[in-house]
């Protein structure tokens, strides 16, 4: 008997709030260790939802109390055995990743309760705001190096690059002969071929939850731990929010209606994960015309009143790719 099929669907809820970007968790129980964070998730119906996407709203909004506006399809998740516990029986699961940026209700609002957790606990080596994380440089990676060495020309992942290959793709840095590697081009947008090489080389919990390794390889920890494969949804929304905002103007999705340039800078550096030059922001934005002023200024700046601005919709007619052109970490 063939098993059955079941299509999932999973929201990586996205808003900006305390100097980072945040994700709508709902907390899933576990047996062994109490509750682990996950996406809100729910099956597709389709006597009761006529699209997809009407369903993805449908579970978002009787999970969570919030109306998504803006909405984008992620990619589908079928691995075998990328389902720990939780699903009994001959069924497989088939997801459909979905990534939604909102903006966070009003303190006064009920939907204001709801579990936001910043994406950098989950991911904590891709912010770079601060300089290299020590996380990444003291602990990570001289861990995935020394893996990397055991069999660097050993094919691994889905693309059947070697393990070295992988790793210079991935951070941005050569192997040297001994010693922790040196990144010198790191990519922002590498979110996932980097947790996927970490993953494989046991440097996450979930590769050890899934018996994809015996035993831990290191014991400091490398960000929150998500049920099943949700980190890996999670990395695949961060990626694709990362390069959209470069030709795209999906930031304003998630910003107040009248903003400073100020916010504007600190929404794109917390969304990307690194410092961009005040000059050259300010700069860019002007050669894109995707802000026009309001005619107003914002007096909660702690300085001298700031002038406020807001998107410029007619960009959208105007321009086939209108988005913020910021470069990558050289």
């Amino acid at each position: 008997m063939k098993a059955g099929l079941e299509i999932g669907l999973h929201a990586v809820v996205v808003a900006i709030a305390d100097d980072e970007p945040q994700v709508l968790i709902i907390p899933e129980p576990q047996a062994k260790s109490g509750t682990v964070s996950a996406l809100p998730f729910g099956p597709f119906d389709p006597e009761k939802h006529r699209t997809l996407d009407i369903g993805l709203r449908n579970w978002v909004e009787d999970q969570t109390r919030l109306s998504l506006g803006y909405v984008e399809q992620l990619y589908t998740f079928g691995d075998q055995g990328r389902i720990r516990a939780g699903i009994q029986g001959d069924i497989n699961l088939v997801s459909i990743g979905y990534l939604a940026l909102v903006r966070i209700p009003n303190k006064d609002s009920t939907k204001n309760t709801l579990n936001w957790q910043g994406w950098y606990s989950f991911f904590p080596w891709e912010d770079w705001r601060n300089g290299t994380p020590l996380l990444l440089s003291e602990v990570l990676l001289p861990a995935l190096a020394d893996w990397v060495r055991q069999a660097p020309d050993q094919a691994s992942g889905t693309d059947g690059l070697e393990r070295l290959a992988r790793f210079r793709l991935a951070f941005g840095c050569d192997l040297p002969k001994s010693g922790t590697p040196t990144i010198s081009g790191w990519d922002e947008e590498r979110v996932l071929e980097r947790y996927e090489l970490m993953y494989e080389a046991g440097l996450v919990e979930e590769a050890l939850s899934d018996g994809n390794v015996k035993t831990r390889m290191i014991e400091s920890a490398s960000g929150r731990v998500m049920l099943h494969d949700h980190r890996r949804i999670l990395a695949t929304a961060i990626a694709r929010l990362r390069a959209k905002l470069k030709y795209r103007p999906v930031v304003f999705e998630l910003m107040p209606n009248d903003f400073t340039l100020t916010q504007l800078q600190s929404t794109v550096e917390m969304l990307s994960g690194r410092k961009v030059h005040k000059q050259n922001f300010r700069r860019l934005v002007e050669n894109a015309e995707l802000v026009e002023p309001t005619g107003a200024q914002s007096s909660q700046t702690g300085g001298r009143p700031a002038a406020l601005y807001r998107f410029r919709r007619k960009i959208l007619r105007e321009r086939p790719a209108p988005g913020l052109r910021i470069g990558s970490r050289g």
